[in-house]
């Protein structure tokens, strides 16, 4: 027995040591309350707080990213949290609404919402964004080189002294762009002079790993300086011919028609056989530059579920070739099939095709029911176009995921409702499936079932359905909505 009680105390010891990380985790993040808040946050400099509630499926999904970001954090951003159904005073001061919400403090005070991504990889990187000044002061042209020897774009104001009236809008810009771009100014004019400059002027000096024969890499900005004018110059010259697209930036790139080439590309690991295949989709992009579209290049890796469930291509597709696909600003989808040749033909083919129209959309769809002759019509995305957007009927859609409990629960009121209008030819009660099928621009769903009528006449401005889910309250909608008039197939009194 008294071998036995020897040996507790080593083995409670071996049991702790398995956990040293969460235990770690968890104590890098601050708890805050209704009664401290103020007081500890002054102590912070930069400070991310995420506003919760315990019941909250999102904030449990959340935690673990946000602690281990916290502790790579540590010294730098503190991390911190305020439990919503404790400290309501604090979370309704702050105009929390939702969970989980998270703000950006400095020295207590809110400076911006946090948009940027939820991952501890994600939380990381942009929170060290925002520490230190809005714009790095330079005093040398060592300090200059080191700056712009990053693996981002670097944006640097050259003015002619502390007292420039440009300098003080440049600050300004600097303070409100932080989140998205790199800056940094110099009151030395001779720094500029190695760039061809000798006034007052902001360099953009895009990511040294992606410096390339077919651009400059660094473009000068001498227009009148204002924060609008500056954002503008930012937005059209930062990405430059051909960007890095990442799982970061992909969203401020999404806004135009963009061409994505996905393969192994790993600017940490392996610079130059990431440039390998971006130098030969630059090459082809150098012939169809001002006609709309922009090229990009991402990490397959990245982006994998994305190509399966957006394209339908698997992970064997392309092998080690680059992958490339086709999204506009609408929403269209088109991938090329003939594998990337070196030589760029193959891709000159596939840009040909698509700026003449020949080039087949990619929609993600299930096939077209043979028979559909049920009260509720089932539509999918090749036969949207036949069934929802009939310039000649009103159709009430429901888009619904296999999986929703709330789904299967409106199944029979949904059911009744085409029943009891069957008697109407021109009115359509329809479903689909969303999770397999493509939705179609305009009709917004991100959460199911989502339902909206598309009216006769305005086919391209479908009215989202509010209501409560009930036969009733349903007929009461179409009566109002619908350009046909409805009788009940029950009866032949119109509604």
């Amino acid at each position: 027995m008294a071998a036995v009680v020897r040996l507790l105390p080593a083995v409670t010891f071996s049991l702790l040591s398995c956990f040293p990380s969460a235990v770690s985790s968890r104590r890098d993040v601050l708890e805050l309350r209704d009664a401290d808040f103020d007081y500890l946050a002054t102590e912070h400099e930069t400070m991310l707080v995420k506003f919760y509630a315990p019941w909250c499926g999102h904030c449990k999904k959340l935690a673990p990213e946000f602690e281990r970001a916290a502790t790579r954090l540590k010294g730098t951003v503190q991390l911190a949290r305020v439990d919503c159904t404790a400290n309501s005073e604090t979370c309704g001061r702050f105009g929390v609404s939702g969970y989980p919400t998270l703000k950006i403090f400095r020295s207590g005070k809110d400076s911006a919402p946090y948009d940027g991504p939820r991952t501890a990889d994600g939380i990381y990187h942009y929170m060290k964004k925002q520490t230190g000044p809005d714009s790095v002061h330079l005093k040398s042209e060592e300090d200059l080189q080191t700056f712009i020897n990053h693996y981002d774009a670097s944006i640097i104001g050259v003015f002619s002294g502390a007292d420039s009236s440009r300098l003080t809008e440049f600050l300004r810009a600097a303070g409100l762009l932080r989140e998205q771009f790199r800056f940094a100014h110099t009151t030395d004019l001779m720094l500029g002079e190695k760039y061809g400059v000798n006034s007052e002027c902001v360099l953009l000096f895009r990511p040294p790993r992606l410096d390339n024969k077919f651009e400059d890499s660094v473009v000068v900005f001498r227009d009148y300086l204002t924060i609008g004018s500056l954002r503008r110059f930012i937005r059209d010259h930062i990405y430059g011919l051909c960007p890095h697209m990442t799982v970061e930036n992909r969203d401020r790139l999404r806004v135009r028609d963009l061409l994505t080439a996905y393969y192994d590309l790993d600017y940490h690991h392996n610079a130059r056989g990431s440039n390998y295949w971006r130098n030969r989709v630059m090459k082809v992009a150098s012939k169809y530059a001002g006609r709309g579209l922009t090229f990009t290049v991402a990490n397959k890796k990245d982006f994998l579920s994305e190509l399966e469930d957006d394209f339908g291509l698997g992970t064997s597709d392309g092998g080690e070739l680059p992958v490339v696909t086709i999204r506009t600003k609408l929403g269209h989808k088109y991938t090329m099939r003939e594998e990337f040749t070196r030589d760029g033909q193959s891709l000159e083919r596939f840009l040909d095709d698509y700026f003449t129209g020949r080039l087949k959309r990619y929609i993600k769809s299930e096939p077209v029911p043979e028979r559909n002759t049920a009260a509720v019509k089932v539509v999918v995305a090749e036969s949207f176009d036949a069934v929802v957007n009939d310039p000649d009927k009103d159709v009430l859609i429901q888009f619904y995921s296999p999986s929703c409990p709330h789904c299967k629960k409106l199944e029979p009121v949904y059911r009744e409702l085409a029943d009891k209008l069957s008697s109407n030819p021109n009115v359509v009660i329809a479903t689909m499936n969303a999770v397999d099928n493509d939705v179609p621009l305009g009709y917004d769903v991100h959460g199911y079932p989502t339902i909206y009528l598309a009216p006769v006449g305005r086919k391209d401005e479908p009215i989202r359905y509010e209501g409560a889910r009930e036969l009733k309250d349903f007929l009461k909608f179409l009566k109002r909505e619908a350009r046909h008039s409805l009788s009940l197939s029950s009866s032949k009194d119109e509604l």
